[in-house]
């Protein structure tokens, strides 16, 4: 089931909208390559949040 800005895991729902879209984007290139859909969120939120700290991108929403 491919993700997208409205429907994401559950998991990735504290992050800043351009790291969870970028989450999103490689969590669906893993799901179309073959990976267990854990396996991807998991190595998608890795690589996203590395993604968000190499362009100087705020990772998590901000506490209340």
């Amino acid at each position: 089931m491919p993700w997208n800005k409205e429907n994401y895991p559950d998991s990735l729902k504290n992050f800043t909208a351009p790291v969870r879209n970028k989450a999103v984007e490689i969590a669906n290139a893993l799901l179309e390559d073959g990976y267990e859909e854990g396996r991807a969120i998991a190595i998608a939120t890795a690589q996203a949040k590395e993604w968000g700290e190499n362009h100087d991108k705020q990772i998590r929403k901000k506490e209340h």
